[in-house]
């Protein structure tokens, strides 16, 4: 359940969880790489990673875990991180943002996944000098599988590249996940327009309103990237280096493009709501057709029974030897009439 602690009234900078309850310990995974060799391990203590940084190698420090406030605020006074920005590290509702400080720059954002069903974890970058400091929220295996395996062996240009460029790697990746994402959430919108034409019911209904709450879980976690983005290629820091900028501008082209395909299917799915409110009452408009016609073609052959049916003594029809047939003639030629006026009318 989530933390209830209510930081109301706190001074800025004061640290205070906001997310699920959680007793595991936060595992830190080091790695160090140049162009010839990669160094990878992880620990359960600063300390203990700390003592083995390489000053001359690329460092990565990778932080499974902001449930633990002291782990924050040891690895705050270690980098000299700004309490305000701790405070974000930990708050799970923080807004997409990003921050340049004196002597590094923050950039948090929301990382999505798609097993069985949408979720989202708080995800912080930190580029410094040689140095990228990364906290998720959750363990497990994330977006940064890929570029753990880019590292270890070797391919493209990670290894030459500095700490400006493995950050940018890392927000390319939780970009990379969005069209993924994407991807799951089109084919799912596809499947339930099939329904929609076929046989729409309430369980289509209920759906389609589910995708909807997703879009806007997506939404609200894609939109301010552009921004973040846009922010960190703006970044006059000389943490960034020149020969970053043009992969920068690459990521954000890549996010307005999500942005966009994220805008297409809010639209598809609000249009798909009208085509299934115009389903519904076209198939309620069917059937009342349907039961107008019956309703039509039995009142006078009703009205001629019920005339009939009344038994008065003076009623010559009554004693008349072709009565019934003649009446019956009569009701099926109001029938058959009605039908082939029907049908010129195209009504069946």
């Amino acid at each position: 359940m989530p933390n209830s602690q209510n930081k109301t009234g706190a001074p800025p900078g004061t640290i205070v969880y906001f997310g699920e309850d959680r007793t595991d310990k936060v595992k830190l995974t080091l790695i160090e790489y140049n162009e010839t060799e990669v160094i990878e391990k992880e620990f359960y203590a600063l300390d203990e990673c700390m003592n083995l940084i390489n000053p001359n190698m690329v460092k990565w420090i990778n932080v499974d875990g902001i449930h633990n406030v002291e782990m924050i605020e040891r690895i705050g006074k270690q980098f000299n991180i700004h309490p305000l920005t701790l405070e974000d590290i930990a708050n799970t509702s923080q807004r997409a943002k990003f921050e340049d400080f004196d002597n590094y720059v923050v950039s948090i954002m929301k990382m999505l996944n798609y097993d069985t069903e949408l979720a989202s974890e708080q995800l912080c970058v930190i580029l410094m000098d040689g140095l990228v400091i990364s906290f998720q929220e959750a363990h497990g295996g994330d977006a940064f599988d890929m570029i753990r395996n880019r590292i270890r062996s070797g391919k493209g240009r990670i290894r030459k590249m500095g700490a400006d460029y493995l950050a940018y790697a890392l927000l390319d990746a939780v970009v990379d996940c969005y069209f993924n994402i994407l991807e799951k959430i089109g084919d799912k919108i596809e499947l339930l327009e099939d329904d929609l034409i076929t046989e729409p019911t309430k369980e289509t209904m209920q759906k389609l309103h589910f995708m909807k709450r997703e879009m806007i879980f997506v939404r609200k976690a894609v939109w301010p990237m552009r921004e973040l983005i846009n922010n960190f290629e703006r970044s006059e820091t000389e943490l960034i280096k020149p020969s970053t900028d043009i992969y920068l501008r690459d990521v954000l082209d890549h996010t307005v493009r999500v942005i966009d395909t994220v805008e297409t299917y809010r639209d598809l799915l609000s249009g798909m709501m009208d085509i299934y409110l115009s389903s519904v009452s076209n198939r309620m408009n069917e059937i009342m057709k349907v039961l107008t016609i019956i309703t039509t073609i039995f009142v006078p052959v009703t009205f001629i029974a019920g005339v009939y049916g009344m038994n008065f003594e003076n009623m010559p029809e009554l004693k008349s030897q072709w009565g019934y047939t003649i009446t019956w003639v009569v009701m099926i030629t109001i029938i058959g009439s009605l039908l082939i006026y029907f049908r010129k009318r195209k009504w069946l």
